[in-house]
């Protein structure tokens, strides 16, 4: 995932890795963090496969700008528009570009992800039935409730999500500045 990162923050303009690096920390950081030290291989990994150029520059040592080249944007955009997936990482690493696919691409797999919600809510529904019977039927119930924790952590994260993904497409949702709450 590293490396659609990358691409993704490439597609703003050129950048050096240090800038790259802080750019993820201060944007993605919430969601997705990289070292220094796997930052530098991903940029050479995707230097060597031809997705990005390499610039050194004249005036630093050792500093090089990286830019984004067509089979890169092509790489980065064929992933974008892949499905989305449940995992918090994929999820909001993807959606953090979303500004880039096109409007019905977008709504595809806004839409291809409720779906998969619902599923994920009914079958963690019918199980929470299922645990709550037999909680029922035990001598201790309390020696179980950090395990069905977990449970109710996944329905309110997938409702949760199910919620936000419903205002993001309404284009209901914005930042705290109090632009469009």
């Amino acid at each position: 995932m590293l490396e659609h990162m990358i691409l993704g923050l490439l597609m703003e303009g050129k950048m050096s890795g240090y800038d790259i690096k802080k750019t993820m920390d201060s944007s993605i950081g919430l969601f997705y963090t990289a070292s220094y030290g796997s930052l530098y291989p991903a940029l050479k990994r995707l230097t060597d496969r031809g997705m990005l150029s390499v610039t050194e520059l004249d005036n630093s040592k050792n500093k090089k700008l990286y830019e984004l080249l067509p089979s890169g944007r092509q790489a980065f955009m064929d992933w974008l528009g892949e499905p989305l997936e449940l995992s918090r990482n994929e999820l909001l690493s993807k959606i953090f570009f979303y500004d880039y696919l096109a409007e019905d691409t977008r709504m595809m797999r806004l839409n291809e992800l409720q779906y998969k919600l619902a599923n994920e809510i009914g079958r963690l529904e019918a199980v929470n039935q299922v645990v709550l019977g037999e909680l029922e039927r035990i001598d201790r119930p309390e020696d179980s409730y950090f395990r069905v924790s977990v449970l109710t952590y996944g329905l309110n994260f997938f409702n949760m999500v199910n919620q936000w993904i419903h205002a993001i497409k309404e284009r209901k949702e914005w930042d705290d500045v109090g632009r469009n709450k």
